[in-house]
């Protein structure tokens, strides 16, 4: 069993490039799958059917949200068609998986006002090492929409200075550039000048607790939440505040267009659930109800 949960590492890593968090968490549905196939560190996989995939899903989708239980399928069909790549399975099993029923775009965006994610940065001590760091990283999210594992990914040479621009390396290997507004160029300066452990270390933001390494994504969240208990507001994550950058600017009339490439969504459809906050313009395209009155 552990020479196949090495491999299937190996081909995640190497055939699917998927990130070391993603990788993790589709190792620990593997292992939770051929434990129950299998017995004294051996496999019994060759006879697989739909009945027991299905089990296997159920089971594991008992305690988990819709959107939960659709990683675990994902989770799940990519082990099998993995099995089947090796010949562990005589046929590709990915089809017995069923689909999760949800619906996509069935909520608004959740978001907070621009006054109150300029309270969570005036909050930030920027006299203090850890809030100048914790400063630099919610004027990322705050003004440039990143997410927290570009915000964790985020290395010295991805900051072209003269040019004034960042790359960001996000999800699926993605890199994108964008423009790096003065307001944020001046966080960064002051965190790499003043707070950053001297470290051949490259990425930007660094634990502040031995060991020193990069931050993990997870961080961004914790940092977020704390901006928040010290402004005395309600905890919001940290893609709370890219919905909130994505509401005010529709607000003050930038485009669904220009939102996504913000955003960095590859589909513009993904954007478009942003057009639901938009009350002024969906009142002058909704229909009048019969016999209503305004």
């Amino acid at each position: 069993m552990e020479m196949l949960l090495a491999d299937y590492r190996a081909w995640l890593v190497t055939d699917r490039g998927l990130s070391e968090t993603t990788i993790i968490r589709y190792e620990k549905l593997a292992r939770r799958f051929l434990e129950q196939h299998g017995g004294d560190g051996g496999i019994d996989v060759a006879s697989l059917d739909g009945k027991r995939i299905v089990a296997f899903l159920i089971q594991e989708s008992e305690r988990l949200s819709v959107g939960g239980a659709k990683g675990r399928v994902a989770e799940l069909r990519s082990l099998l068609k993995f099995l089947y790549l090796r010949g562990w399975t005589p046929r590709l099993l990915t089809t017995v998986v069923p689909p999760v029923a949800g619906w996509h775009d069935t909520g608004i965006p959740k978001s907070i006002t621009a006054t109150e994610v300029q309270s969570l940065l005036d909050h930030c001590d920027r006299t203090d090492p850890i809030g100048i760091r914790d400063y630099a990283i919610l004027i990322l999210v705050a003004r440039l929409g990143l997410r927290s594992i570009e915000v964790s990914r985020l290395e010295l040479g991805d900051i072209d200075w003269r040019g004034g621009q960042i790359v960001l390396r996000g999800k699926a290997s993605r890199e994108d550039g964008m423009p790096l507004p003065a307001e944020v160029g001046e966080a960064l300066s002051a965190y790499l000048s003043q707070a950053r452990p001297a470290t051949p270390l490259r990425p930007v933001f660094l634990a502040c607790n031995a060991p020193i390494r990069g931050i993990r994504p997870d961080l961004v969240g914790d940092v977020t939440r704390r901006a928040c208990d010290r402004a005395g507001l309600a905890r919001v994550g940290a893609h709370r505040l890219r919905h909130s950058l994505a509401t005010e600017m529709l607000r003050r009339g930038v485009t669904l267009t220009d939102i996504s490439q913000v955003l960095r969504h590859r589909d513009l459809a993904t954007t478009a659930i942003y057009a639901k906050v938009d009350s002024t313009t969906l009142r002058t395209i909704a229909l009048p109800w019969p016999e209503a009155q305004r």
